[in-house]
C-alpha cells in the first residue's frame, strides 16, 4: 500500500511538471489582452492633466470613434478633445478599460459610442440588456467621478461586412430608443448621429460611408457639430449645476 501510494505521488508530479511550464522551468505564454489595455498605456502616460479651466473631453468607442483620430484633427482644431476607440471592441472591453482610459484622464465630459460590435457579435452573442448593463455601469462610473455623460447614438447599419446576414438596422433602433431614455432619465446628453446619416431602410445612408458602418470624412464633418452641440449642453448643464445654491 505504501508502494503504492508512492507511485501515486510520483505520478501526480510528473503530471504537474508536465502540464505546468512554470514548475518545468518554461516560460509561461503572456495571457491575451483581451479588453487591450495597453492600446492607450504609453498615451495615457504622456497626456499631461488638464490645465487649469480647460474642458478636457474624451471620445469614447470603438473604430468609429478611433476614426475621429484622424478626422477630429480637422474637424475640431485647437479643442482640448481626446479619443480613445478602438477598433472591434464591444461594451464589456470598453467596461474594462474605462477607468484608465477615461476616469483617469480627468475630462470634464465622456462622450460615449458603443454597441454595434455587440450586436454584430464581435465577443461573442449579446442581448440588447447586456448592451445596456455594460452602457449603464460605463455612466455609473462617470457620474462617481464628476464626469458629465453625452451618450450617442449607435450609427445607421443594414449589414455587416464582415459578419452578413445580421440585418441589425431593427436592433440598432431599439437600442437607440433605450440610450434616448435613459439619458433622458438620468439627465445625461443625448447626442443623435443616427437621424443625421440614416437611410429608409436604416443603413448609413449613400456618400456617409465606403463601407455600410464606418463613416467618411463627409459622414464625420456632419457628425462633427452634433457632437459639438450635445458636448456644449453637457458643459452647460455642468454650470447650472454650479451655480444652483
Amino acid at each position: 500500500m505504501i508502494r503504492n501510494a508512492e507511485r501515486l505521488c510520483a505520478l501526480a508530479l510528473v503530471l504537474a511538471f508536465a502540464t505546468d511550464p512554470l514548475a518545468a522551468g518554461q516560460q509561461a505564454e503572456p495571457e491575451p489582452d483581451w479588453p487591450n489595455l495597453n492600446a492607450y498605456r504609453e498615451a495615457n502616460e504622456k497626456l499631461a492633466l488638464p490645465a487649469e479651466g480647460e474642458a478636457r473631453v474624451v471620445f469614447f468607442g470603438d473604430s468609429i470613434t478611433y476614426g475621429w483620430n484622424r478626422a477630429g484633427r480637422a474637424l475640431f482644431p485647437g479643442k482640448p478633445y481626446v479619443f480613445r476607440g478602438l477598433k472591434g471592441q464591444t461594451t464589456p472591453q470598453m467596461l474594462i478599460r474605462f477607468r484608465q482610459d477615461v476616469v483617469a484622464l480627468r475630462p470634464s465630459v465622456v462622450v460615449i459610442l458603443a454597441g454595434t460590435n455587440d450586436i454584430a457579435g464581435n465577443t461573442g452573442p449579446s442581448t440588447l440588456e447586456m448592451i445596456e448593463d455594460n452602457l449603464m455601469s460605463m455612466a455609473d462610473l462617470a457620474k462617481a467621478n464628476r464626469i458629465r455623460v453625452v451618450l450617442a447614438s449607435v450609427l445607421p447599419a443594414a449589414d455587416y461586412p464582415w459578419r452578413p446576414g445580421l440585418n441589425p438596422a431593427t436592433k440598432i433602433r431599439a437600442l437607440n430608443t433605450w440610450i434616448r431614455e435613459y439619458a433622458a432619465s438620468k439627465g445625461f446628453v443625448y447626442l443623435d448621429y443616427h437621424s443625421a446619416l440614416a437611410d429608409e431602410a436604416g443603413g448609413l445612408a449613400a456618400g456617409h460611408s465606403s463601407d455600410g458602418v464606418h463613416p467618411n470624412d463627409q459622414g464625420y464633418s456632419i457628425m462633427a457639430p452634433l457632437a459639438e452641440q450635445a458636448i456644449a449642453e453637457a458643459l452647460g448643464r455642468t454650470s447650472a449645476v454650479a451655480k444652483t445654491p
